[in-house]
């Protein structure tokens, strides 16, 4: 039975790197086929004003997604005050601004807060 060294370990951590950049690669440019793909269906409904179809392959549904945002926090974050609209925001965290609030204020713990560190390791090829 042969040993396990770091040598080793390093090694198989570098190979399966690879590889797993190699497939992220070929899984995008699946997915931007698969994208040029869906725009021609939307094309197709579109052109001939459906919302929907069905082949022997799958049933196919048009619909209508929004996205939303602001370019303008300082306005919005007044709108949000005034309208007493907090769910407009998403319940998370700053990370960033979290950490140097607390290297910041080291007696100061914000109510609630809750904190999981753990030791990481990168590895760099030779």
């Amino acid at each position: 039975m042969s040993e396990v060294t770091a040598e080793k370990l390093v090694e198989a951590y570098v190979n399966m790197r690879e590889s797993i950049a190699d497939k992220t690669k070929e899984i995008e440019t699946l997915k931007v086929l698969q994208k040029t793909i869906a725009d021609k269906i939307l094309e197709l409904c579109n052109g001939q004003n459906m919302n929907g179809f069905q082949t022997p392959y799958g049933t196919v549904s048009r619909g209508l997604r929004s996205h939303y945002w602001t370019s303008d926090w300082e306005s919005m974050h007044k709108f949000i005050l005034e309208h007493e609209t907090p769910e407009f925001l998403e319940k998370r965290l700053n990370q960033s601004a979290v950490r140097e609030f607390l290297e910041d204020n080291p007696d100061v713990l914000p109510p609630g807060l809750n904190v999981q560190s753990e030791y990481t390791i990168s590895i760099r090829r030779k």
